[in-house]
């Protein structure tokens, strides 16, 4: 065997296996900017996916996307087990074994069907993306594949996407993007006025350590597109236009949401990075040191405009994948237009419109864009629209509020912890997408107080005032309902601890390798305000028009006798403790 096999083999192992390890960095970003409630369910997507994949891009994916010179789909040798490979010889190329070159592919395969879980996260069956990840790697993917890589149609126009932006990214992307809007937004996403809210990821260390696992592996992603090292300076450059448009648009990403967010938000910062790596993946090979600065720095400004424009559009993307790997992608791929310079290195033929090669490989790019969005956006939106009428695609109001990880699987990720659930409001303008339970007429007393009437407060302090603790127990999911109904009554004080508990509930059963666990515990929230003079009443009957559906699980609210209050700091007691400059509680206090 000659050396230049050996090496080259062993160039694309090395590659392959650090594009395989991706999948960690895509598990870990993605289920870090999820809720934890769904973090079982994120990670077994990661799992999943990559194994239908497997399955799908080996069963058929490969030979529809490298079968034969048809300039549409691949037609010829397309099953590849059982048989003989010579067919596929001197496919990509002759030095590499037939294994070796389909599991270096494969990778990619797998890393445009995960780009799909990060955008539909927190709301998907799991069933139907396992069906729609088959159907991707198994059809969408190799046809566009065949296209670019294996002499179609747009290869023979001139196409040029040396690593993937198109090819991976923007399928993934353009998949991502029917998917999130066909599934709608997750509850509680957007107020009653349409107006986005704030949904925070659970950990975002695991983010961080998952974004540093897919930077390492952007560095087989794009050197190893070489499928040889045998011109080293072609690997080391691809690596450095890498590694520099990384770093380019961390920076600028960085700015941008500390100049128009007002700090500089580390999940923008996250998803900069990852839009520099995206920005560069097609051109990597065909451009300079400096281009590649440029391009990774406007990736990083573009990125955190697409994540607030998605938001605002009513695009519910949990982890800004249509942002990074679909507006990214596209970028990156007009970028080979403008940016190509011939050689730069051995690979780089032509000359893009700023480098003297006017405007023929940026019509190119822009058609092979325009193409590429139609044939995946509609042959998704179709893929997901026939899940949808038949097995569904979208769990339950209950098992969204729950979360998948019960919902789906039946355990959780973090079972020693309470879940913290972020406050946010609960309402929507989605009555269809998210159905609402129907209240039942409460009977109040004719003393009770609306929390739409303003209500009669002691003008001053009294000596020996009458102080009340209230307690509420309820889901963490009506805390931002509870809040802003006791705030028109004039509370604004409250002390909000998450909890564990369970009561006619009984919990849920949890699983853990099959066998049960021996758990009833369930998430809650625990407010406690101390009242004197806002009548209790008033506060009581505010509690029960936020809380009560009719349902099991409405909450429970608990009236003490206050003996006394202290205020440290002055020495104050009774009810002189409880007053500020507002003259009411102000100090909220979140565990």
């Amino acid at each position: 065997m000659s050396t230049i096999i050996i090496i080259d083999t062993l160039w694309v192992l090395f590659a392959a296996v650090l594009v395989f390890f991706m999948n960690l960095g895509f598990a870990a970003v993605e289920s870090g900017f999820a809720r934890s409630k769904n973090t079982v369910n994120i990670l077994s997507k990661n799992f999943i996916v990559f194994a239908v994949s497997s399955i799908g891009f080996m069963l058929l994916g490969w030979g529809l996307m490298f079968g034969g010179a048809n300039p549409i789909i691949g037609t010829e040798h397309l099953f590849i087990l059982g048989k003989s490979n010579d067919f596929y010889n001197d496919t990509l190329t002759s030095y590499v074994p037939f294994w070796g070159k389909f599991f270096f592919q494969l990778v990619f395969c797998g890393t445009a069907a995960t780009i799909v879980s990060g955008a539909v996260a927190e709301r998907v069956k799991y069933l139907s993306f396992i069906v729609f990840s088959f159907i991707l790697t198994i059809f969408i993917y190799p046809i566009v594949g065949h296209w670019i890589w294996s002499g179609g149609w747009l290869a023979n126009l001139g196409f040029m996407d040396f690593a993937g932006d198109t090819v991976v990214h923007s399928v993934g992307g353009w998949a991502a993007l029917a998917g999130a809007m066909i599934l709608g937004p997750r509850h509680g996403k957007y107020d009653k006025d349409g107006k986005p809210q704030a949904i925070p990821g659970h950990n975002m260390s695991l983010a961080v350590i998952g974004l540093f696992i897919l930077w390492l592996g952007w560095f087989g992603f794009n050197p190893g597109s070489t499928m040889s090292f045998q011109n080293p300076a072609d690997v080391m450059h691809i690596l450095v236009t890498t590694n520099t448009a990384a770093v380019a648009a961390v920076l600028t990403a960085t700015a941008t949401s500390w100049i128009f967010i007002g700090k500089p938000d580390l999940g923008m910062t996250i998803n900069g990075c990852l839009a520099g790596l995206v920005g560069i993946t097609g051109s990597c090979a065909y451009v300079s040191v400096g281009s590649s600065m440029i391009i990774g720095a406007i990736a990083g400004v573009i990125v955190v405009f697409a994540v607030l424009f998605f938001d605002r559009i009513k695009v519910d993307d949990p982890v800004g994948a249509t942002s990074v790997h679909l507006v990214c992608g596209v970028f990156g791929t007009i970028c080979i237009g403008f940016f190509a310079q011939e050689g730069v290195t051995s690979l780089s033929t032509v000359n893009g419109l700023f480098f003297g090669g006017g405007f023929a490989l940026l019509g190119v790019e822009i058609l092979g864009i325009l193409a590429v969005g139609v044939f995946v956006f509609i042959s998704s939106a179709l893929i997901w629209l026939i899940l949808q009428k038949t097995m569904g695609i979208r769990v339950t109001l209950e098992e969204e509020i729950m979360g998948l990880d019960i919902g789906e699987h039946g355990h959780t990720a973090y079972p020693d912890f309470a879940i913290v659930a972020p406050i946010m409001d609960s309402a929507n303008e989605y009555g269809d997408t998210f159905p609402t339970l129907s209240p039942v007429e409460i009977n109040r007393p004719s003393s009770a107080v609306s929390p739409d009437v303003a209500v009669p407060v002691v003008n001053k302090a009294r000596s020996g005032a009458k102080m009340t603790k209230v307690t509420i127990i309820t889901n963490q999911e009506k805390l931002a309902k509870l809040q802003s109904s006791l705030d028109k009554i004039g509370i604004t004080g409250l002390t909000v601890t998450n909890v564990l508990g369970y009561g006619m509930q009984k919990g849920h059963t949890e699983y853990f390798r099959g066998a049960p666990v021996k758990t009833r515990l369930l998430p809650k929230v625990q407010v406690d305000i101390v009242v004197c003079k806002i009548p209790t009443e008033a506060v009581v009957d505010t509690v029960k028009k936020a809380l009560y559906t009719g349902n099991m699980g409405d909450g429970k609210i608990f009236i003490y006798d206050v003996e006394n209050v202290i205020k440290i700091r002055t020495g104050e007691e009774g009810y002189d403790a409880l007053q500020d400059e507002e003259d009411e509680l102000s100090a909220v206090s979140v565990q």
